[in-house]
């Protein structure tokens, strides 16, 4: 991404993205339109708050590094840089999808799971997905 300075220097913008994990991404971003000269920086998140790692396929990291597991919102938006914050409720992203809540999985952003999860089976989900430390 390159923000261009003549089309945001002195204006509010919006950024709009699908979600925030670490938080890290979204603070580098919002950096870059602040520094093109953004007089005030919304961000605006197409899902809720993802609070829960994904057993069940989806790559998201370890519960102590999802920033909304550990943060509340204005924390998040403190720690991005943005002058706000605002994430899709759970309820208006089922709504807006359609399907039937009862037959969806959003563990992710609710930390119910629909499958018993074990304290084995998060001690090989975190074995998977350790860093491989080269040795020598």
């Amino acid at each position: 991404m390159n923000p261009v300075r003549d089309l945001i220097n002195g204006r509010r913008v919006v950024l709009i993205d699908d979600s925030i994990v670490r938080g890290t991404t979204s603070k580098k971003i919002v950096r870059m339109v602040r520094d093109a000269g953004a007089k005030e920086i919304h961000v605006r998140i197409s899902c809720p708050p993802t609070i829960s790692p994904c057993y069940y396929g989806v790559d998201t990291p370890d519960k102590a590094d999802l920033i909304a597991a550990n943060m509340t919102v204005e924390e998040i938006r403190e720690f991005i840089g943005a002058d706000s914050l605002g994430y899709l409720s759970l309820e208006g992203l089922i709504e807006s999808t359609g399907l039937d809540a009862n037959k969806s999985c959003v563990a992710c952003w609710n930390g119910k799971y629909p499958t018993r999860i074990t304290g084995r089976a998060e001690t090989l989900w975190e074995r998977e997905h350790e860093p491989v430390i080269a040795e020598g």
